[in-house]
């Protein structure tokens, strides 16, 4: 028997329910996998609401580290004993859970000198730092972008990897303590999203040029501040909607801003070619290792306070990483 956070109907934090439940045996192309430390994503919350519709009832979360305890028929590339970390979109739900059986094909093998907690913490948020930072656009050493929610999960590793490619960074926050975590994890130039004038923050420290990309996990709250900080032929990445979805986009305003671009990635999309997976997952992996990339795991929270943890992640008030340890 095991035990996992289900839900029976959409809603509120409290739909979160800890639960005993039976982990069969896996099938075949499956694995068993007993966690360590599980992922708290904001992508969770939009399941719990039904803002992502999934058959009710059903289990909570889709990132996880933990170690094989089995596997089925057809699986050679595990065995019981490694040390995995996986993240995915969609079913099978069911990663807040002490052991989780699930396709073998989302598994990452997790390196030795990569804890649990911290691969937890970044499997999802690192691999989507990653494909921002490696294939959403060329950027050159010397280059400014505009990133949003500087101080979370996501920011804070885009932050430093951004360093290390030469980029000037401007982020936004909404707190002077946010900001203070931005600022020591490479953000160069802070900009209060809530009280500020965010576009004509930018173009004042690019002297009235704007910036050529601009990563937006927010949304609604900041897209139009978003559109007006692009350069001419500017890029926005819309990768996430913690603020609601965003309106749509009128393609004549796009011309009249400076022909600008708007792209909406899914990490999906960018780990679905297992060996892109590997390269981009190796690349993250290796800056962790080497020290020049740090996850902040700030939150921790048992698993059976899941729902606490969600009240809190929708506050706001969170900076880096959450995990919960079954």
């Amino acid at each position: 028997m095991a035990e996992a956070i289900r839900f029976h109907e959409t809603g509120g934090p409290e739909v979160l329910k800890l639960e005993t439940v039976e982990v069969g045996a896996p099938a075949a192309g499956e694995v068993r996998v007993r966690h360590q430390a599980v992922g708290l994503n904001f992508a969770d919350t939009y399941y719990r609401t039904g803002l992502y519709p999934v058959p009710l009832p059903n289990g909570m979360g889709v990132e996880a580290s933990g170690v094989v305890t089995a596997v089925g028929d057809g699986v050679d590339d595990f065995v019981p004993g490694d040390r995995v970390t996986y993240t995915y979109t969609g079913s099978p739900l069911g990663a807040y859970s002490t052991d989780f059986v699930l396709p073998a094909r989302h598994l990452i093998t997790l390196p030795d000198e990569i804890s649990f907690e911290t691969a937890a913490a970044c499997t999802m948020r690192g691999l989507t730092a990653s494909y921002l930072m490696r294939r959403i656009y060329p950027y050159r050493e010397g280059d400014t972008i505009l990133l949003h929610a500087a101080a979370g999960g996501v920011g804070l590793i885009v932050a430093q990897w951004a360093k290390l490619l030469g980029l000037t960074v401007i982020g936004t926050v909404s707190t002077p303590e946010k900001a203070a975590v931005a600022k020591a994890h490479g953000v160069d130039h802070v900009i209060y999203y809530r009280s500020e004038d965010t576009a004509e923050r930018v173009r004042e420290l690019t002297d009235g040029r704007g910036v050529p990309v601009v990563l937006d996990s927010i949304g609604a709250a900041t897209v139009d501040a978003s559109l007006n900080s692009l350069a001419r032929r500017g890029l926005l990445v819309c990768f996430g909607t913690s603020s609601g979805p965003i309106p749509p986009i009128d393609p004549m305003q796009l011309a009249i801003k400076g022909s600008l671009f708007v792209t909406r990635p899914g990490l999906a999309d960018y780990i679905a070619d297992p060996a892109e997976r590997a390269e981009l997952a190796a690349e993250l992996f290796g800056h962790i290792a080497a020290g020049r990339i740090r996850i902040e795991v700030n939150q921790t929270y048992p698993l059976a306070d899941a729902a606490r943890a969600h009240k809190e992640l929708e506050s706001g008030t969170l900076t880096g990483s959450s995990i919960l340890l079954p």
